[in-house]
């Protein structure tokens, strides 16, 4: 019974790991490290309650939502030794229908200069496709605080974008 639970847990891991990175690296405005770090916390957690988990109709939602969890802890927790800046480094605006992979960096830069929620609200949206219920359940939030959320944060994405997103769709 132990050996087909680690087994399955294993299985799992091995089949999502991926998809967690690159939400994580979302969130953390494309640190890998860090994105690692958050991966390793969230199948950590999810390997301590994994009996419980695996009954669960959708382990892979749950595990998203753990991932963004721990994201927000640790953004709390460093908040305090984050310091501001004077200016901003210079990054050029996308050019319009300049899409694909070498945009992929603005993207991340600008996702990166979003407060954790504003970030957190986009990648499980518009990433993570998934509803204003749904994204309510993750963050502890009722559905009005995350439309407004997510229309305040898209407004911000696309001032620092140069006013449009259609540039990004693709990524």
């Amino acid at each position: 019974m132990r050996q087909a639970r680690k087994d399955g847990f294993r299985e799992f891991a091995a089949g999502r790991s991926g998809h967690l990175y690159r939400s994580a690296a979302l969130l953390v405005g494309g640190d890998t490290q860090l994105a690692e770090d958050l991966v390793q916390e969230t199948l950590g957690r999810m390997y301590l309650r994994w009996g419980r988990i695996s009954r669960v109709d959708n382990p892979a939602a749950y595990a998203q939502t753990v991932l963004v969890r721990v994201f927000l802890t640790h953004r709390r927790g460093r908040s305090a030794g984050e310091r501001p800046v004077g200016e901003f480094p210079d990054v050029g605006a996308p050019t319009p229908g300049s899409g694909g992979p070498a945009s992929r960096p603005t993207l991340l830069e600008a996702l990166g200069r979003l407060s954790p929620k504003d970030r957190a609200v986009l990648v499980l949206r518009y990433w993570e496709d998934r509803s204003v219920e749904e994204t309510a359940d993750a963050m502890n939030a009722g559905s009005a605080a995350v439309r407004a959320r997510t229309s305040r944060a898209l407004a911000r994405l696309r001032e620092q974008l140069g006013g449009s997103l259609t540039a990004f769709v693709d990524l």
